[in-house]
């Protein structure tokens, strides 16, 4: 399996309080497009109050260009009236559902427990296959979490496995804010994969700019293809925030995986354009 990279600009973009003009933001995506990443996680359907910023998805779906990219579309939902507006769009291959194993998390993220937001999931994939979409679950707070909620690894292989026996093909464990260390990859990562062969797990970490290496490379060691990263380590979740704690840099992904001979297939001069574009977007952020 070839290296799939999901560029991130949603949730680079979804903890930012200053507006982001709606143009901007497309001009911004529309050069990620012409990148090559597999996928670009580009927007939400979530309520206006949780994440003003990104209240204007549908708009900036308008003013992508998708007539030249192989680039696949992601939008992130958090309840079935999110997964409803998001399936009206036929430019949209996936709808992405934080299902948190932490239990407070879960209530503070999507205002639900853990088996409300499973039978969540139950419906948004039912109307995902009626409408030709795909249902990307992401176990957030994978690698433990802040709150004394019970966590342990035989949690996580009991919800991913709910969820392969529900037929969802594409699950990503979420290190939400920036907790787990290269062991803690290196061991869960794989054991989780290998009971479910058919399912395509990646890998969604945070982190804060000096702690990212040993995280990639024990995930890529790991047998890991499919990962998610946002350009100059932009973003974090604004439910669980930490201003330390952003994306895995797309640019260090790429220096890493250049370093092991992998082939990524992605279009550099475009890659840096949007590097340097991205200045405009995020400004003063880090």
């Amino acid at each position: 399996m070839a290296i799939k990279i999901t560029e991130c600009p949603r949730d680079a973009m979804q903890g930012i309080h200053d507006f982001i003009p709606t143009d901007v933001k497309a001009e911004y995506i529309n050069l990620l497009l012409q990148v090559g990443f597999d996928t670009i996680d580009f927007g939400s359907f979530v309520s206006p109050k949780a994440i003003p910023q990104l209240q204007d998805t549908a708009e900036v779906l308008k003013k992508l260009d998708l007539s030249s990219t192989n680039s696949k579309l992601l939008a992130i939902i958090a309840n079935y009236r999110g997964a409803e507006d998001a399936v009206k769009h036929e430019e949209i291959t996936y709808l992405g559902y934080p299902f948190s194993i932490s239990e407070t998390f879960q209530l503070r993220n999507t205002n639900s427990t853990i088996d409300q937001a499973f039978e969540t999931v139950q419906r948004i994939n039912e109307l995902s296959h009626k409408n030709g979409k795909q249902l990307l679950v992401y176990l957030s707070m994978g690698f433990g979490n802040p709150y004394g909620d019970e966590w342990n690894t035989g949690i996580i292989e009991h919800w991913a496995g709910k969820m392969v026996a529900e037929g969802i093909k594409n699950i990503a464990l979420a290190d939400t804010i920036g907790i787990a260390d290269a062991e803690q990859i290196g061991s869960i990562y794989p054991n989780l994969c290998r009971p479910f062969p058919n399912t395509e797990f990646g890998i969604h970490l945070h982190s804060t700019p000096d702690t990212w290496q040993p995280k990639i490379a024990a995930a890529y060691q790991s047998g890991c293809k499919n990962f998610d990263t946002a350009l100059k380590g932009y973003g974090g979740c604004p439910m669980a925030k930490d201003d330390l704690t952003g994306n895995i840099a797309t640019e260090n992904l790429m220096a890493y995986l250049k370093a092991q001979n992998e082939p990524t297939g992605l279009n550099m001069d475009k890659f840096q354009e949007a590097l340097g574009y991205s200045d405009r977007v995020f400004g003063d952020v880090l």
